[in-house]
């Protein structure tokens, strides 16, 4: 089992105290605590929520959020987000139409494809996926996060993460 990591909770106490448990709610965390940045380790900016567009290989398709980001190198990405709900299943065909999305709308971009998912109130899963070189959808990462109040932050916490292998 992945190690969880805790991450102190930005999530406004208007917002935390009103969402529901479904995508948008993910959606909200996600964008409220810079899980996509966090995970990534590019800094992001959502552009657009439910994107609804034709892709010519495939047709008409639907990502739930895509980011741009930037990193310390300069190179830009594009990053569609699909957002699950604790019972939903991540499809790999979404992920190959946010691939196709991205080849097609963004192809000066280095995509990054993540997927989202709830796997309780608090704790978020994160996964980057790409392609292999056959061309299937393969799975590059996995990180679980878990927002916390500030004060569930321990100093054995912080000194785990500092000792932590970088990535």
């Amino acid at each position: 089992m992945l190690p969880v990591t805790k991450i102190p909770d930005a999530t406004p106490g208007i917002v935390a105290r009103y969402a529901l448990t479904d995508e948008q709610a993910l959606l909200a965390k996600l964008r409220n605590n810079r899980l996509v940045d966090i995970f990534t380790g590019v800094t992001c900016y959502s552009i657009q929520n439910h994107l609804r567009t034709t892709v010519r290989s495939i047709g008409q398709i639907e990502t739930d959020e895509i980011y741009v980001g930037i990193d310390k190198r300069g190179a830009h990405f594009i990053l569609p987000v699909q957002a699950k709900g604790k019972a939903d299943q991540i499809g790999v065909v979404q992920i190959e139409q946010d691939l196709a999305l991205c080849d097609e709308k963004f192809p000066e971009l280095v995509a990054r494809p993540i997927a989202a998912q709830f796997m309780d109130e608090d704790s978020i899963a994160l996964f980057e996926f790409g392609k292999d070189s056959d061309g299937a959808v393969v799975k590059l990462a996995e990180r679980h996060y878990r927002l916390v109040p500030e004060s569930e932050m321990s100093s054995q916490d912080l000194q785990l993460y500092r000792n932590r292998r970088a990535d």
